[in-house]
């Protein structure tokens, strides 16, 4: 088998799979996501100290509650 007949055999296929909306949904929700864990590492530290802060004042109110 020559290298032209490989392309020429490959094209319709290649057309068929580009044209094939199968999956996009799937491309899309993996895009969203690595997009998401892009944001949380570049804010990872301002992410955790606000949870830190969060977490310490509810534990504070609760104490103050329970008194």
């Amino acid at each position: 088998m020559n290298v032209g007949s490989f392309l020429s055999n490959m094209k319709p296929r290649v057309r068929a799979f580009w044209r094939n909306e199968d999956g996009i949904g799937t491309l899309e929700v993996l895009l969203i996501i690595a997009v998401i864990v892009v944001i949380f590492l570049l804010f990872k530290g301002f992410i955790m100290e606000y949870v830190g802060k969060l977490i310490s004042n509810s534990g504070s109110k609760m104490d103050e509650a329970i008194k």
